[in-house]
């Protein structure tokens, strides 16, 4: 059930707000607030981003780690739907035009899929190849091991956070944003796992192993982003 925004001080708003939990009503004071609060977690989530996939990508490249170049392949991508996520928001915050916030759901959910779909496809090769004994073998990478295990513990809270906004904007762009940004909590454990286990033990094969690991989910993102779907029920945990 969805209820209408009560207009508090912004003539010709015309938005509207559910939750999961019943019927849910926001003055538009209140959602602008929420807006606010979307859009700095976006910003936050953009920044961490950037910085997650050139250090990743730069420290995958130069260990030869298929798992880690995907993980920060995966992090530029998440930049990009957070990018969008946060245009999303600025449209609503300032113009506000649900139709035109709509339309850039859709054009957001495609985008990203795309991507995601893309990636999967060279995770595959590139997993399958170095597995097979084709390229460098995956060397120990500290820098790649520090950054995954700091990620585990930053994306957990800031998906946290994005999800529970999202919801009570009953928005699906954010909603997806934040829901990427929790699996890639997940992401990053099975990234370190296949670090840590070529650290220790020296099992080389553990790292394309572990980026070939991302492919399934990395794939049903894709998939249902493409066709305009998005868990919208996830759990933050």
């Amino acid at each position: 059930m969805r209820s209408r925004v009560v207009p508090s001080g912004r003539p010709g708003y015309d938005g509207e707000v559910g939750g999961n939990d019943g019927p849910l009503t926001l003055t538009a004071t209140d959602r602008h607030a929420l807006l606010d609060r979307a859009w700095r977690l976006t910003v936050i989530s953009v920044v961490w981003n950037v910085v997650e996939a050139a250090v990743a990508v730069v420290a995958g490249v130069i260990a030869s780690s298929v798992a880690l170049t995907g993980f920060g392949a995966d992090s530029a991508i998440e930049t990009t739907s957070a990018a969008i996520a946060a245009w999303r928001i600025w449209e609503e915050r300032h113009v506000r035009s649900m139709r035109r916030a709509e339309e850039l759901e859709h054009t957001a959910s495609r985008i990203t899929g795309a991507l995601l779909l893309f990636l999967a496809g060279y995770l595959m090769i590139d997993g399958a190849r170095r597995l097979l004994g084709f390229g460098d073998m995956a060397r120990e990478s500290s820098v790649g091991i520090a950054l995954t295990a700091v990620s585990l513990v930053v994306m957990p809270v800031l998906g946290r956070s994005k999800l529970r906004t999202a919801r009570a904007l009953d928005s699906r762009a954010p909603r997806a944003d934040a829901v990427e940004t929790i699996a890639c909590a997940w992401l990053s454990a099975t990234t370190l796992l296949g670090l840590v286990t070529n650290a220790v033990w020296g099992w080389w094969w553990a790292d394309p192993l572990a980026a070939l690991g991302l492919v399934p989910w990395i794939l049903r993102e894709g998939i249902e982003a493409v066709r305009g779907e998005c868990e919208c029920g996830a759990s933050a945990g």
